[in-house]
């Protein structure tokens, strides 16, 4: 980069004024502004038209960054330096899965939970499961009587949101999924039959 030693006006008023060119073989008036550093864009060095050009020519944003900060940087500059969150399927999938482990001690999210809540006098908590097809219904999220054609829907809307391909890989889903393929199988025999 072809350096010049400029001369520091200390200008901060617009580019209407008489200040001379900050270049230091040059007498004509600065009427063209040029960014002083990359750390301080809004103060200016001021130039003649000339000596703006070669300075635009010879200024290089990114002398000194590594390829990766340059990366860094131009991915902020994108979003105008603002954090951002995740958009679209996924975060949908994401938000559900925190919508389903949300306490809803009243039932107003799920109808099941709340005829619960209202066949319990108010008791949100089910009784704690003694038999294995009591443990598969509580997995399900299911309360008697239950049909084949209910216990159908409520397997196929379980797997849909607690499958892998649809929970961005948490662990935590996967294992219930595990307990709901389990208490699927318990309860079509029992069902079934």
């Amino acid at each position: 980069m072809a350096r010049f030693h400029l001369k520091d006006s200390g200008r901060t008023a617009g580019p209407n004024g008489t200040q001379s060119c900050a270049h230091p073989a040059c007498s004509k008036e600065g009427l063209h502004r040029a960014p002083r550093s990359r750390q301080a864009l809004d103060r200016y060095y001021w130039f003649c038209l000339e000596h703006v050009r070669e300075y635009n020519r010879a200024w290089d944003y990114c002398a000194g960054m590594t390829p990766e900060e340059i990366e860094a940087h131009i991915r902020a500059d994108v979003v105008g330096w603002r954090p951002t969150w995740p958009m679209g399927w996924w975060a949908s999938r994401r938000a559900d899965a925190l919508f389903d482990t949300a306490d809803d001690g009243f039932g107003f999210f799920s109808a099941e939970e709340g005829r619960r809540a209202r066949a319990g006098n108010g008791k949100t908590k089910p009784a704690a499961a003694r038999t294995a097809e009591e443990k598969a219904l509580s997995a399900m999220d299911l309360s008697p009587p239950v049909t084949l054609e209910r216990l159908k829907a409520r397997y196929k809307e379980l797997v849909k949101r607690l499958h892998p391909d649809a929970n961005g890989g948490d662990q935590a889903a996967e294992e219930r999924l595990k307990s709901v393929n389990q208490a699927y199988a318990t309860l079509k025999n029992s069902v079934g039959s």
